[in-house]
């Protein structure tokens, strides 16, 4: 047995159980999230009929009994309500958070024996194991190493392998069990380098994409995290969903990097926290109705408030950008202290008009010119004609999306003349950003295949192409089974924006997640009947790529589809290139 499996297993935490209560597993923050910016543990109770004040309560003072008798007594407890349950955590030293989840297992086992009238364990026995573990898990380097590092001002990222300090070209790792001493690191080759983080319910991956863009058209080396990929140049350092903290550290350890772009997602930041307290920028695009119902954020409020978890990674000179046309942006701003930069597509915005009176930065457009206002006088960055992605203005999404990423840009210092060859030169095609609004040309009519899956981001593209001229309209709907009924129907209604002569929908057989077989396709079916469309109109297929061959074979010049494709998509796309 390793020494990790061991720390993960090394302690068997019960507490009382009741049919009223559920308590998922606890699990460790690494970095700043959604609570707050400290290292530590967090677990998530949920309960009917069980009044939150009393158990806030009891959390605040077994878990405060826990923190002193464990020696922790410079280390902190907090909560977050929600409908039916509440977030409880603790923060803990660096080296110890195997042993702050037992320590907060052990604080809700006193917690819930006091709940539910139970005997409990001896408070002085379990301390003493407990103690035990830690003495296992700690890693007195490790915090030498910390302190030593932010004494010298230089950022550090540790996980259970490895420890980095500084970032890309500025960068050292070394092995979790071979740490140097404080005076065996050579700091004067060690820094910081601009990092951006990007987060939001849609743009976040376009926006990433074409910040990383900017970069290189820079000059620097750039490097991005994704839901995709980690790659560093052109240079892919591993495939898969790279949103989260382990793919920033991969990216930032490379000592090739000079500029990270860190696509942050709402599950990552929930899991475990975001890696770095040392970002130059962050943005949040904009927060919709989209994976709600997880890790107690239930409501749209409360998802912006998880987004927001990222102006806890900003330095102090850090730049917070924010989408002044999102309700839900604004409503969660007044709660951060950042130094927030404005972005919007109206000049006339009270954010733009309020930042341009007192002199601070912000991005917007005019007419067709997109604008950054410095602190003290405009300049015209691009036309948005000059602007691919934006579709000669008619997505209006990617306007914002090119806003986010001009701010960010210039709060990492990239000249104008560089943001603006950057915007020029990234394509709405499946090289630059794949599978965002890709258009091809088939039998002289138009195919624009896109992923967007919920309303929100439907909506955008449905917007943007429904002012395109066509003979008739095709599209392809389909739909993930672990969506409620009206979601789905929601999702529908807005597709039908888009104003189709032809609705294909697809069965997603992988994605059923407790449906049964052609019960979305049905759901589908009968929102867009409701919605006044003909039978006729209405076709079925088994699969997104039978469904696209369904669409593709009746095109005739002058018409436009979209493929709304949420699985197989290597498979539609090598449809549309032969």
């Amino acid at each position: 047995m390793d020494r990790i499996e061991y720390l993960e297993t090394a302690l068997t935490i019960t507490s009382a159980e009741a049919d009223q209560i559920r308590v998922d597993d606890a699990r460790r923050l690494t970095g700043p999230g959604m609570l707050w910016n400290r290292p530590g543990a967090v677990m998530d109770v949920f309960f009917e009929d069980v009044p939150a004040p009393q158990v806030v309560d009891l959390w605040k003072r077994h878990a405060r009994k826990v923190l002193d008798a464990l020696g922790w007594q410079d280390e902190g407890l907090t909560f977050r309500v929600f409908s039916g349950g509440v977030n409880l955590a603790i923060s803990a030293p660096m080296d110890q958070l195997y042993s702050a989840i037992f320590a907060a297992q052990t604080a809700w086992h006193f917690c819930a024996a006091e709940l539910l009238d139970t005997t409990p364990g001896d408070f002085d026995t379990m301390i003493s194991d407990l103690k035990g573990v830690m003495t296992e898990e700690a890693n007195p380097t490790l915090i030498a190493l910390i302190q030593a590092a932010g004494a010298h001002g230089i950022d550090i990222l540790c996980d259970d392998d490895e420890v980095s300090i500084g970032h890309g070209t500025g960068s050292q790792t070394w092995p979790i069990d071979a740490l140097p001493a404080p005076d065996e690191v050579n700091w004067d080759a060690l820094h910081d380098i601009p990092i951006a983080f990007i987060t939001g319910t849609n743009g976040k991956t376009t926006t990433t994409r074409l910040l990383e863009a900017i970069v290189r058209a820079s000059g620097k080396v750039a490097g991005l995290t994704s839901t995709e990929f980690v790659r560093v140049g052109d240079d892919i350092l591993d495939r898969g969903d790279y949103s989260g903290p382990g793919g920033a550290r991969m990216l930032l350890r490379d000592t090739r990097l000079e500029v990270a772009c860190l696509e942050v997602a709402r599950g990552g930041i929930l899991r475990r926290g975001l890696p770095t307290r040392a970002a130059t920028a962050a943005t949040v695009t904009n927060v919709a109705n989209d994976h709600l119902g997880q890790y107690g954020v239930n409501t749209v409020p409360e998802l912006a408030q998880a987004k927001f978890a990222v102006h806890r990674t900003l330095s102090d000179a850090g730049i917070l950008a924010l989408n002044a046309d999102d309700p839900f942006v604004l409503d969660e701003a007044k709660e951060t202290t950042a130094n927030i930069w404005w972005l919007s597509l109206d000049p006339q915005a009270p954010q733009i008009q309020q930042a341009r009176e007192n002199g601070n930065c912000c991005a917007f457009l005019e007419g067709e010119d997109i604008l950054f206002f410095d602190g003290s006088s405009d300049e015209v960055v691009a036309n948005v004609h000059d602007v691919p992605l934006t579709m000669g203005g008619a997505a209006r999404y990617n306007i914002s999306n090119a806003l986010a990423a001009l701010c960010l840009a210039r709060a990492m210092g990239i000249p104008i003349d560089a943001i603006r060859k950057g915007l020029s030169d990234f394509k709405p095609d499946a090289k630059d950003n794949p599978g965002r609004c890709n258009e091809f040309s088939y039998k002289d009519a138009r195919v624009f295949v896109d992923f967007a899956h919920n309303p929100h981001s439907i909506a955008a593209v449905c917007e943007a192409l429904s002012g395109l001229p066509a003979k008739r309209r095709f599209i392809m709907l389909s739909h993930a089974g672990d969506r409620s009924d009206q979601d789905i129907r929601d999702v529908t209604a807005t597709a039908l924006n888009f104003n189709p002569d032809v609705i294909v929908t697809a069965e997603l057989e992988g994605y059923l997640r407790g449906r049964e077989l052609g019960e979305i396709p049905d759901l589908i079916e009968k929102a867009v009947a409701d919605h006044g469309k003909d039978a006729t109109q209405i076709l079925r297929a088994t699969s997104p790529s039978k469904a696209a061959s369904m669409i593709l074979e009746r095109l005739e010049p002058g018409d436009l589809a979209l493929l709304l494709v949420l699985s197989e998509r290597d498979a539609v796309l090598e449809l549309l290139n032969n």
